[in-house]
């Protein structure tokens, strides 16, 4: 969630967006139009020609690889982009615990300096 609230690149932004939106229309089409192609090849193998059963069976295996395919692509072009985003934008605060053998007055400068962190960086 931390990626999509950065304000980088929109670019990417709209990228992922479109390919949810195109992923939850093309599934179910995909889905549909398969197990109807595949409905007719059932049909035309008891009642006609084999041939076309065949050819029905063809675009089922084409339909789907098809789809596979631009599901996997979209699916690692994401994630090499979230990896990238993880990589660069890394935001790390190191706390350090008190100890006896530090002054008061530097445990209070410590204590002000964590108050003061940026929320969206990483406590460790």
């Amino acid at each position: 969630l931390q990626w999509l609230r950065n304000p980088g690149p929109q670019h990417e932004k709209r990228t992922l967006f479109g390919d949810m939106v195109c992923f939850l229309f093309i599934t179910p089409l995909a889905t549909i139009s398969g197990w109807l192609c595949l409905r007719g090849a059932v049909d035309h193998l008891h009642f006609s020609s084999r041939l076309e059963a065949v050819g029905l069976i063809a675009l089922t295996v084409a339909l789907f690889t098809i789809y596979l395919f631009w599901t996997l692509v979209s699916f690692r072009y994401h994630c090499r982009l979230y990896n990238e985003w993880r990589r660069t934008n890394q935001r790390v605060v190191l706390l350090i615990p008190k100890s006896a053998n530090v002054p008061s007055n530097q445990q209070s400068l410590l204590g002000l300096q964590s108050l003061k962190r940026n929320s969206k960086e990483t406590i460790v």
